[in-house]
């Protein structure tokens, strides 16, 4: 079969075209930018990939077209790829219909769901899986270390995947995740995002009570007990199993994380676990780590082994990502786009493990998600920003709110450019040996990890 994905480089869509690839098909896809790592792995897999939308894409495949057009949330009516679908009568379905129907359907499916953790908790989860030798399949957006590529088919029963909140296609404004029907599902957070398709905190609370309601009686649901709006979601009916998860100690929890030097020490019911040593440092991935392996007890795999796997989870790209040196500044890349993300990533980084340069934390941050550029999150970025020791802000030309004004409260620290070569300029000039440099957005951000490199080779 013959697959032509639209919106083939994000980071969902480029995982449909892995596991489609792997499942035999012939797979191309059209796009409007591509940018590593989805990129390098269409690539590396050998999928043609067409810049933009031009319904000649699709013509080029003669008169009947590919078998399906795969389409990504990101096309709207009106793109010319899509106008030619609509137009010709040509078979279209959306990427978490595919996946459901093609993938999911007969795996027992662990979903991760919630505002921030989804990536590196799924990456978690299908590392102790594939440890326990459980040979698990997987869909997460990013790449984990441990495996390389976004997706994988897998030869178990288990399949692994990340749980966006994230509507549909335009035709279908349902969550994703409601498509998965998971029998182990993860609930991290929930915070107000996505200000482009929810109005408010209800209407993405009322989406994760659909959630809940496709998990079995049977199945079971691993919750953050810290999170009052999850709280809330659950008092709308729960019909599974709940186990809750917690980083402190004094809570009912039947799972607990206690920090230790590099790691936490693990409480099921009271009793303790046994250790876990963790290479990726903060209160937020000790939360993660607590999760997956709650979720991978579910399923069968002994706690200690899990433990025992987690000192060999190596990240994923994109979080907390050391890119380079230069002239003994550190230049790391990170995906916080929202205010909790990017507290909780300045916090990680200050913690003792990260702390062999003592030098100061350069913050550089692209509001480039929609909520972001539609001024969302403009109210409380400021604070989330204190930690900080200099703040550089791109002032994107499409940003609907004045940086400058809504970040007054950080003081000199502050630093906005309307020009990224400016805001490179700018770091370099004021960087010293010792410094950490931590670039956040969640697009490419123009390259910018590389300008910051050279420009510092160069000062």
């Amino acid at each position: 079969m013959h697959l032509h994905i639209l919106g083939i480089c994000g980071t969902f869509m480029a995982g449909i075209a892995a596991l489609a690839r792997e499942a035999g098909h012939r797979v191309t896809g059209s796009d409007a930018n591509a940018w590593p790592p989805m990129s390098t792995q269409l690539q590396a897999l050998g999928i043609e990939v067409l810049r933009g939308y031009e319904a000649a894409h699709l013509q080029q495949f003669g008169n009947s077209g590919p078998d399906v057009v795969v389409v990504g949330n990101v096309i709207t009516r009106g793109n010319p790829a899509i106008e030619y679908v609509l137009n010709q009568g040509l078979p279209y379905v959306s990427g978490p219909q595919w996946l459901a129907d093609n993938v999911l359907h007969e795996r027992h499916v662990l979903a991760v769901a919630g505002t921030h953790g989804k990536t590196t908790t799924t990456s978690m989860l299908t590392w102790l899986l594939e440890s326990a030798g459980l040979e698990p399949g997987f869909l997460v957006g990013g790449v984990p270390a441990n495996f390389g590529v976004s997706a994988r088919f897998g030869r178990g029963k288990f399949f692994v995947i990340e749980a966006d909140e994230y509507d549909t296609a335009f035709f279908d404004k349902r969550s994703k995740f409601l498509h998965y029907r998971p029998r182990t599902a993860i609930l991290n957070n929930l915070e107000y995002d996505h200000a482009d398709i929810f109005p408010d905190l209800a209407a993405i609370e009322r989406q994760f009570h659909h959630l809940i309601r496709t998990v079995p009686g049977q199945g079971r649901l691993i919750v953050n007990a810290a999170d009052a709006n999850l709280a809330r979601v659950l008092t709308q009916g729960c019909w599974s199993e709940v186990e809750h998860f917690d980083v402190a100690a004094n809570t009912d929890s039947e799972w607990i994380a206690q920090p230790q030097a590099h790691g936490f020490e693990v409480l099921l019911r009271g009793i303790s676990q046994g250790s876990a040593q963790m290479t990726m440092p903060g209160a937020h991935n000790r939360a993660n780590a607590l999760a997956a392996v709650a979720a991978a007890a579910h399923v069968g795999v002994a706690v200690a082994e899990s433990l025992t796997a987690l000192a060999e989870f190596r990240g994923v790209k994109r979080r907390l990502e050391w890119r380079g040196e230069q002239g003994g500044v550190a230049v790391y890349d990170d995906f916080a786009h929202h205010p909790t993300a990017i507290a909780a990533t300045l916090a990680a980084l200050r913690e003792p493990a990260e702390t062999s340069q003592a030098g100061r934390i350069f913050a550089v941050l692209e509001p480039r998600s929609n909520t972001m550029r539609l001024g969302g999150h403009a109210q409380t970025l400021a604070a989330s920003l204190q930690s900080a020791d200099q703040v550089f802000v791109y002032a994107r030309p499409d940003l609907k709110w004045d940086a400058q004004a809504a970040l007054a409260a950080l003081g000199d620290k502050l630093h906005a450019h309307a020009e990224l070569a400016a805001l490179v300029a700018d770091v370099a000039a004021q960087a010293r040996a010792g410094d950490r440099v931590l670039v956040m957005s969640n697009g490419d951000f123009g390259g910018v990890h590389e300008q910051l490199l050279a420009a510092l080779a160069a000062a």
